[in-house]
């Protein structure tokens, strides 16, 4: 087994060039989504006689990580029912490797941000 990468071909060059212009593109929409609702609730909650602020737009993120996640797990999104619960497992464990990979020192404390 080697420990090389492959120099890939101009065809698998472009291939992975159009997936990952797709995917700047569809993140800078998410984004903007996210900012956009925040935004939008932020202005009509002005109207609204409550001492309570606005949900944040971190809050609008969450409901993006949980609708896809569901959708990731095959479950239906709307009634939260369904799924396969094997791979709601196995994308618990990817974000837990990446927490580790990313803010956990090698020496078992926390690093710092």
């Amino acid at each position: 087994m080697s420990d090389t990468c492959p120099i890939p071909t101009p065809e698998q060059r472009r291939a992975n060039d159009i997936v990952e212009n797709a995917q700047a593109r569809m993140m800078d929409a998410v984004l903007a989504a996210v900012e956009g609702a925040a935004q939008e609730v932020g202005e009509a909650w002005k109207s609204v006689q409550t001492p309570e602020a606005p949900p944040p737009q971190d809050y609008f993120a969450a409901v993006v990580h949980q609708r896809m996640f569901l959708l990731l797990c095959g479950a239906d999104a709307e009634r939260m029912t369904g799924g396969d619960p094997a791979i709601a497992g196995h994308l618990i464990g990817n974000q837990q490797k990446i927490v580790e990979h990313y803010w956990t020192a090698k020496d078992g404390k926390d690093a710092a941000p």
